[in-house]
């Protein structure tokens, strides 16, 4: 009888090579596993290498498979990433280019350059070098003129000339225009990286507010609390003060003011900053004329008296205006600074009797502080003479370098 007659497997009972065995074992009958794997000739140990590997390679193509899943998510999350970068950074660095070149443009002529202030940036201070920071609104600015007409550049020219062999002498002008005296504080902040060894405080027709006066100007009651540069969120958080807003901004703002942007900062009268230039018949008819409005604006400026007899002086009315300047003096002599305190030339009768109150506060407040100065300059120029004022408030290059004299001898002594 054939031994496999009976068997519905024809194989079961015939002589196997051992490497058949190991498939047959493997398979069964339909032979299905090995019509993927092909055996191991040898041993049974082969057959289960084979087998091992087949499931070992299924698990890899698995494994890589969950692997390149996870590859492909992570690279869809950085490519998310990246436009939305790019969409920001790009578009911002664009106009980052064109804000630095407008500064580079704008700068010399009536503008600041990239951290905020008039003329080049400085670096970082050297030894035998002496600091000056000038504070004031846009007198002190010199608005209508290029940075190397008012009269902090004019300041520095004269100190360089008193320095000792081997020093130097840098002035800084932190000008801001519209901002008052209350705005000294943070600028003293803001700037404080410069490590100045003066500050020279110049300002107090920006605090000449009254109660007859445009709703843009503060009340005498209430600081004028404007502060020019942290109009800008950019320079509060980096010190960059980007000027492309600020054109926008003083463009919209001249054309609301007839081209009048200092009058648009101090909600007073209208004047062009060209008329600094000009010489003609016209321009100095309507330089009068508009020294005329000035005048009416700020009151009347009567001649000096004969004696230094007059009216009481009235501190409580200017109050705010003189703790702002007290504050501010306190807070640059804690930085170490050296302060003078300056009167501006005669703007009016309600500007003397603003600056009698100053002096008064300062004597009450530093009489025995040799490194704190005041200085008056309300006598030397006469702001009604277009010569030198040609808009009845803002100084020529002329009048900005007389007043920029005077105060060559106060940094020297204050200095000492």
């Amino acid at each position: 009888m054939d031994p496999g007659s009976n068997s519905s497997c024809a194989g079961r009972h015939r002589p196997v090579p051992l490497d058949r065995a190991v498939a047959v074992k493997l398979t069964g009958c339909d032979g299905q596993l090995a019509a993927k794997t092909k055996p191991h000739p040898g041993t049974v140990l082969g057959g289960a290498l084979v087998f091992l590997r087949q499931c070992s390679r299924l698990r890899l193509e698995h494994h890589c498979e969950k692997i390149t899943s996870r590859f492909t998510a992570t690279r869809r999350w950085l490519f998310a990433v990246t436009t939305v970068l790019l969409a920001v950074i790009v578009p911002a660095g664009g106009v980052l280019l064109i804000d630095v070149y407008l500064h580079h443009r704008v700068e010399n002529l009536g503008a600041v350059n990239v951290w905020g202030y008039r003329g080049p940036t400085i670096a970082a201070k050297r030894s035998g070098e002496t600091r000056v920071v000038v504070l004031g609104g846009s007198t002190a600015f010199g608005y209508g003129l290029p940075w190397n007409e008012a009269f902090p550049y004019y300041l520095e020219e004269m100190l360089r000339a008193h320095a000792a062999p081997g020093h130097t002498v840098r002035v800084v002008n932190l000008g801001a225009p519209g901002q008052g005296a209350y705005g000294f504080r943070f600028d003293l902040a803001d700037y404080a990286y410069l490590r100045y060894d003066v500050a020279i405080f110049y300002e107090g027709y920006n605090d000449l507010g009254s109660s007859d006066l445009p709703a843009a100007v503060p009340p005498r009651d209430r600081e004028n609390r404007f502060l020019w540069r942290r109009q800008s969120p950019v320079f509060a958080l980096t010190g960059y003060f980007p000027v492309l807003p600020l054109v926008f901004r003083e463009k919209a703002m001249a054309l609301r003011a007839g081209g009048d942007l200092d009058g648009a900062y101090r909600g007073r009268v209208s004047f062009k900053p060209g008329l600094a230039r000009r010489a003609t018949a016209a321009a100095i008819g309507q330089a009068a004329a508009v020294a005329d409005a000035v005048g009416r604006s700020l009151g009347r400026l009567p001649p000096l008296p004969a004696s230094d007899s007059g009216p009481p002086v009235d501190t409580i009315a200017w109050r705010p205006y003189t703790t702002a300047v007290l504050d501010a003096v306190r807070e640059a002599r804690a930085r170490g600074s050296k302060v003078i305190v300056v009167t501006q030339p005669y703007a009016s009768d309600t500007h003397r009797a603003q600056q009698a109150a100053l002096a008064a506060a300062l004597t009450g407040a530093f009489a025995a502080e040799s490194a704190v100065r005041y200085v008056n300059l309300g006598a030397v120029i006469d702001l009604r003479d277009p010569d030198v004022a040609y808009d009845g408030l803002h100084l020529t290059a002329a009048a900005n370098r007389v007043v920029a004299a005077h105060l060559v001898q106060p940094v020297l002594g204050v200095l000492k």
